[in-house]
């Protein structure tokens, strides 16, 4: 078993063995993942994040196959995180994106991981921002975060990255209500995906009309048209991308979205280390005592924790 030390040298030369193996480290809570952690941290921030999100179906897979094609043509090293729901029986990752992004998946300049969401809310486990520090560090110019999409739930992918396109397609019949369900606030970019379909225009029109009901913000977010499948509009795509980099890099916004996702992380964290040390003091018999008595309706649950955390 390596040290943290050793296996960060390798990470750092560009080693995928040890790339994957950090990243088990951190999903699987490795006693030696905090010290991997810190000893990176000085190598962070080189890397563009970008997030890709939205209604399942709506071909986030198949475009983030083209972006990372069109990022590889351009000599950049690109790591692919795609986010899956979790498995209730293994906790792991299920829907198999290395199947969808065949084309990339033995490119030596691609790394490919699917993440487990293991319950995280946002759809982004703690391991998965560990993985994008992890990236960053081994020297990954580009990093493609494809979020599960299931709608209200996905906020919190907008603290992780620092571009974040929201895909819509037509002709699903639910695109007010994805964009209802939180996703036009996440959104810094939307992508009309299968846009040769019928009914395109109509969701441009929809994206327009609840931007103009929204608070007025700085970063107008664009509306960019894409064909996956074909590779068509992705260098289009792309060049908004940019344009929004290019916006946050002008002014404090890199900043800020640093911040806002050091936060999530520390908070996440800290809610983390809490209860583990409240389950670690109170004991495994007065939890299951008080959860008893939550379902059985003879203790509410903001008492149940109170008593629980008196004797943490």
């Amino acid at each position: 078993m390596p040290s943290p030390a050793d296996l960060l040298a390798s990470l750092r030369r560009g080693d995928p063995r040890a790339l994957g193996r950090a990243i088990s480290w951190m999903e699987n809570g490795h006693p030696a993942a905090r010290g991997l952690l810190a000893g990176l941290w000085p190598f962070l921030g080189g890397a563009e994040v970008i997030g890709i999100t939205g209604a399942p179906g709506a071909g986030k897979s198949t475009l983030t196959d083209q972006l990372a094609r069109a990022l590889r043509a351009e000599g950049r090293k690109v790591g692919i995180l795609a986010v899956d729901p979790t498995s209730p029986f293994t906790g792991g990752a299920i829907l198999g994106d290395r199947i969808r992004m065949g084309r990339v998946a033995g490119d030596p300049g691609i790394f490919i991981r699917s993440m487990a969401t293991r319950g995280a809310l946002g759809g982004l486990a703690r391991a998965t921002q560990d993985a994008i520090d992890l990236l960053d560090a081994a020297g990954f110019g580009t990093i493609l975060v494809e979020t599960v999409g299931v709608g209200q739930d996905e906020v919190d992918v907008v603290a992780c990255v620092q571009t974040c396109c929201v895909v819509l397609v037509p002709g699903m019949g639910d695109e007010i209500q994805a964009i209802k369900a939180g996703i036009m606030e996440v959104a810094d970019l939307f992508v009309i995906n299968k846009a040769d379909r019928d009914g395109a225009d109509q969701v441009e029109r929809e994206i327009e009309a609840m931007k103009s009901l929204s608070p007025p913000r700085a970063w107008d977010p664009p509306v960019a048209r894409t064909v996956a499948q074909q590779g068509t509009g992705v260098s289009a795509l792309l060049e908004r991308i940019r344009e929004h980099g290019q916006y946050l890099r002008q002014g404090d916004g890199l900043a800020l979205k640093a911040r806002e996702r050091a936060r999530l992380r520390v908070e996440s964290l800290l809610a983390e280390e809490a209860l583990r040390r409240a389950r670690a003091a109170a004991g495994a018999a007065r939890i299951e005592a008080a959860i008893g008595a939550v379902a059985a309706r003879t203790l509410d649950p903001y008492s149940a924790v109170a008593e629980i955390l008196d004797h943490s």
